[in-house]
Order: structure tokens, then C-alpha cells, then sequence
């Protein structure tokens, strides 16, 4: 909130300035500022702005309106608008504003419908004429100012009232004139793209151009032309390579660096919309060098040079590093460049304890390990201690990798951990996919039965119910029938070690049920027992259906059945050597 109104101040600031360059503010313009700005509550804040919205309707349609006076009232219209209140009595005289031939009443005036309207506006046909005007204009502030409205306004239909004069305007003298003109021209590939399809080679020649400006805009529309159709780009990638060549030697501006990082925005892609590029260079090459052997030789050195220069003490450094892991990891591999994407990856996950430096690591190393496995196993126990991290998204991102990561050789460490971690989720959605991973992987790489039973009584202990009735039956059938060989010690040891899946369990659960419990250490007999009663429900199919279920595994880790047409026959357990039966009388209807 406090951020919102520091730039709703800011903008009342620069818009209220006047001709002359002083400042032009009425103390009643700033007593509005001041006064939405130390509200206390959104009930005093929306009492203000209901205020003035009442005197706005009246001095607004008052006739003959200073100009200087209206320029205020758009401004005030602007803050109404921004604070969620409906300010649409007022769009017209936003619209004749973007006429008046001052500089300053015409940018505020386009400046007021970009946020007022959008391209499917009725009052849009009214400043059309107007735009084409405008770009014709002598004087590039206000090419400028019509270009960034027609970005905004423009629709598909209204396209080819303005398209010529646009393309007119990519040969201007102007840098900053181009540059709008390669946006305008993106905008409106992205909105009609057959509008456009005639004039893609404007961009091939703009990313020629003498301004980095105009160059770092033209790789937007390029991008979402290389991802439509890679093949009929290959040809530029030596020109993608030589620009970022020229980016990491530092010949571009000083102008462009930050934070004594050479133009980090042109090297990398950010979603920002407000403050970067889309579309930067290392996104296009990994996208175009993706399983294309020549092409990616072309970008081996480049993209080398770019790791040893990029400055890992600051955010932008570790984006352009990020980004980098991520293109290498995308073209035709290279030992060299993926040994030293690795050890970036390692300084991510162990130098740093910033959530976000942690979080960029485990989807780099996520990314690595497609092309190497190996890489995974140097950083195990670095991936492992994230799941304790405080960071929830961290956790998540976490658990992903740990999957794609198990094999035979840390399954056990691996699913461990994730049993802790699934002990410590609240949300049962996401505590049954826990559970049903930890199943999977335990069903592929289980070292021995006896491990698999162990860990499949962890998983029904903390997730019961929510693990999927298949893999209780399967696990019971396993019990039951054991190895399937003439091994009897191996098969009374596995039943042995089953004496853990239902815990001797005391209370009486609500509604009509058998639930037989049993305790942990049984003996022969009680093996036997185990193994008759396994093996008899073992043919009734469970079901989620509260009515139709016949067994079920509970949480806890005990098994409960209900069934009347299996009632009689199972009365012939009885009560026998540590396993005990408890008929609950069912509930009357």
C-alpha cells in the first residue's frame, strides 16, 4: 500500500509540472495527495476519493475549462482511477486532450487514455486520426508520445491505419523514435501475426542497428519468431553470438551497464515487463542451438566468456550466470561448459544462504541432470538439507529434483527424508502426492523386501487413508504370500518384519466395523494367523466408496473391515494368539 501511494505521489509530481518547467500544483491538487496519502484505513481513503470524484463531476463538464485546469483534472482522474473507483465520466475529455497541439497537454492527454482505455474501447475510433497525425509529427516527442499509445490502443482491426507510418518510422534519426517503432511493430505481431508476416525482415535489419537500444528491443519480437519457427533463424546465430560477444567485452556504453555488469538486460531474459526486456540473447541461442551440433560449436567460447566475466557478488550477476546454466543446458552438450555450469550450480546451493540463490540452484541442477545424472550425486547431501529450509516453494522444488534424482544407490537416504518431510505437511492434497511418490520410487528401487515393507509401514503410519488402496492390496499380497519360494525362513522373517503395518490400535472408531489389530513381535503362530487372514482378504477388492468398502488400511497404521457378507465367515478367527478382533456392534438406521 505504502508503495502504491510513494507512486501515485510520483506521478502527480511529474504530471503536474508546468510548461515553463516549474511546478504546477494547486494547493488543492496536493492537498488531495496529502490527504489520500496519511489515510489511515481503505474506508477513509475510498471516503476521499468519493469526494473528489463529486467535485471532478462538476468543474469537469464546467465551460470553458482552462486548459492548465484540465490538465489537473485528467491527473486527478488518474488517481481515482489507479485507487479502484470508476472515473469513466471523465474518458472524453481524455481523448480531446491527446488533439491540443501542447506538447505537454498531448503527452498527459495520451498518457491518461492508455490507462483509461483498452483496445476494444468505444471512444478508440476517436483518436486514431489523431495518432496518424502524430507519427507524421516533426517533433519526435510526439512520434514518441503516439507510438506509446499505439502499443496500448491499437486493435487488430485498426492495425492498417497506422502500420505503414510505423514501418516509416524504423528508418527515423532518431534512436529512441526506432526503438518505439520495433515495439509498436512486436505489439502488433503479438495481437494479428499475419498482419505482420511481410515485415519480418525489418527486424533482421533493426538488430543491425548502430543504437544497442534498438537492437536490445528487436531481440522481443524475435524470440517469439525463433520459438515459432527455429529453422528460419538459424542463420543469425553468429549475429546473436557477436552481439553478446560485444556485451561481455564491455564495447557497448557505459550508459548500459549496471552494477558494473555490461548490459545485463540485453544478455538475459527477465519477466518483468515494467523494468526489463523480455527477450534477451541467451534465451535465443539456447533455442537455437537446441540439439544442433554446429550451431552450438558457434556459441562454446561465447558463452565460456560470459561465465568467467559475470560477477556472482550481485542479483543481476547471478541472473546472467542462471541464465547461462540454462542455455548450456539447453543446447548440444559440452564437457567443458557443463563441468563449469556445475560448480556455478554448487555455489548457488552451498555458498549462499539466500532462498532465492538455493531455489535458482535446484532448477539448475533439475536442468543439468537431464543431460548428466552424474552431476546430481556431487551435490545429494547439499539437496537433501533444503527440505529443511523454511521456504515452503523451496521445499516443493526440492522434493521434485530429490524424485528425478533416486536410483538404486540413495533410494534409501532419499525416501527417507521425504517420509520426514511428508510428516510435516498440513495440506492433504499435496501430503498424497508426497505419499504416492515415496510408493513409486520405493516399488522401483526397493533394496530388499524387507526395506520395501519398512518403509511402506512409515508411509501408511503418516498418510494411511490417503495412500491409494492399491498399494495396501499389493502390499498385503506380498505379505501373504511371501517370496513365492520354498524359503520358509525368509518368508517368516518377512512376515516378521510385517508385524509393524497395524500397531496395536485402542480406540473404538465410530460407525460398524471389524477391526482386527495385532502387535509387533509375533510369534510362529501368530505368523500363521497373519498370514490366513492377509491371504482371506486379499480377494475382496478394497473401494473408496464408504459403502462398499470391505478392508481398509487407516492412518495409524491398523486395518479396518466391514463387510456383512464376509461377517459370519470371519468369526472363525476368533480370538487367537496375539491377534485380537473387535466387533463393534453396527449403528442402528
Amino acid at each position: 500500500r505504502r508503495a502504491k501511494l510513494e507512486q501515485l505521489k510520483t506521478i502527480g509530481r511529474e504530471l503536474a509540472m508546468g510548461s515553463q518547467g516549474g511546478w504546477g500544483q494547486t494547493k488543492e491538487f496536493l492537498d488531495l495527495v496529502k490527504s489520500i496519502g496519511e489515510a489511515r484505513s481503505k474506508a477513509e481513503e475510498d471516503r476521499i476519493v468519493l469526494q473528489e470524484i463529486e467535485a471532478l463531476k462538476r468543474r469537469i463538464h464546467e465551460p470553458d475549462v482552462p486548459r492548465r485546469k484540465m490538465k489537473e483534472y485528467i491527473i486527478r482522474l488518474v488517481y481515482v482511477e489507479m485507487l479502484g473507483h470508476d472515473a469513466s465520466f471523465g474518458y472524453i475529455h481524455a481523448v480531446k486532450m491527446t488533439h491540443d497541439d501542447s506538447l505537454l497537454l498531448k503527452r498527459t492527454g495520451y498518457l491518461a487514455v492508455t490507462l483509461f482505455l483498452n483496445e476494444d474501447h468505444d471512444l478508440i475510433i476517436l483518436i486514431v486520426n489523431t495518432i496518424q497525425k502524430d507519427l507524421r509529427s516533426d517533433n519526435y516527442l510526439v512520434v514518441c508520445a503516439a507510438l506509446s499509445a499505439v502499443c496500448k490502443l491499437i486493435n487488430e482491426e485498426t492495425i492498417p491505419a497506422v502500420l505503414p507510418q510505423v514501418v516509416e518510422l524504423l528508418a527515423h534519426p532518431k534512436e529512441t523514435v526506432r526503438k518505439k517503432a520495433v515495439m509498436a511493430l512486436h505489439r502488433f505481431y503479438q495481437r494479428s501475426p499475419s498482419s505482420v508476416s511481410h515485415l519480418v525482415s525489418n527486424f533482421r535489419k533493426r538488430l543491425c542497428d548502430n543504437d544497442p537500444g534498438v537492437m536490445g528491443a528487436t531481440l522481443c519480437p524475435l524470440f517469439d519468431l525463433v520459438t515459432e519457427d527455429v529453422s528460419s533463424y538459424k542463420d543469425l546465430v553468429m549475429s546473436f553470438v557477436s552481439i553478446l560477444k560485444q556485451v561481455a567485452e564491455r564495447r557497448l556504453p557505459k550508459t548500459y551497464d549496471y552494477h558494473q555488469l555490461p548490459a545485463p538486460f540485453i544478455q538475459v531474459q527477465n519477466g518483468n515487463m515494467m523494468f526489463f526486456f523480455r527477450i534477451k540473447l541467451l534465451k535465443i541461442l539456447a533455442l537455437l542451438g537446441s540439439g544442433d551440433k554446429r550451431a552450438s560449436e558457434g556459441m562454446y567460447t561465447v558463452l565460456g566468456d560470459v561465465f568467467r566475466k559475470s560477477e556472482a557478488s550481485s542479483n543481476i550477476g547471478n541472473a546472467v550466470l542462471y541464465e547461462c546454466i540454462c542455455c548450456v543446458s539447453s543446447i548440444y552438450p559440452n564437457a567443458k561448459l557443463l563441468e563449469t555450469a556445475a560448480e556455478v550450480t554448487s555455489k548457488f546451493l552451498k555458498v549462499s544462504e539466500s532462498h532465492n540463490l538455493k531455489y535458482m540452484g535446484i532448477d539448475a541442477l533439475g536442468r543439468l541432470l537431464k543431460i548428466n545424472p552424474e552431476i546430481a550425486e556431487e551435490h545429494q547431501l547439499a539437496v537433501i538439507d533444503c527440505l529443511e529450509d523454511p521456504d515452503d516453494t523451496l521445499k516443493r522444488k526440492t522434493f521434485e529434483l530429490l524424485y528425478k534424482m533416486t536410483k538404486s544407490s540413495n533410494v534409501e537416504v532419499i525416501a527417507d527424508r521425504m517420509i520426514d518431510y511428508m510428516t510435516s505437511v498440513n495440506d492433504n492434497h499435496y501430503k498424497t502426492e508426497i505419499a504416492s511418490r515415496c510408493v513409486e520410487l520405493a516399488e522401483q528401487f526397493a533394496p530388499s523386501n524387507h526395506w520395501f515393507i519398512q518403509t511402506m509401514n512409515k508411509v501408511f503410519e503418516h498418510a494411511g487413508d490417503l495412500v491409494n488402496v492399491r498399494v495396501a492390496h499389493n502390499l498385503m499380497r506380498l505379505i501373504a504370500e511371501g517370496f513365492g519360494e520354498d524359503d520358509e525362513g525368509a518368508d517368516s522373517q518377512l512376515r516378521s518384519s510385517a508385524g509393524t503395518v497395524a500397531l496395536a490400535f485402542d480406540q473404538i472408531l465410530p460407525g460398524g466395523v471389524w477391526m482386527p489389530t495385532f502387535k509387533r513381535d509375533l510369534g510362529f503362530d501368530g505368523m500363521m494367523q497373519l498370514q490366513d487372514l492377509l491371504g482371506f482378504l486379499i480377494p475382496f477388492r478394497p473401494s473408496t466408496r464408504e459403502d462398499e468398502w470391505t478392508w481398509r488400511w487407516e492412518k495409524g497404521g491398523h486395518i479396518t473391515v466391514k463387510s456383512a457378507t464376509i461377517l459370519s465367515q470371519m468369526v472363525g478367527f476368533g480370538t487367537v494368539y496375539m491377534i485380537k478382533f473387535v466387533f463393534l456392534r453396527a449403528p442402528s438406521r
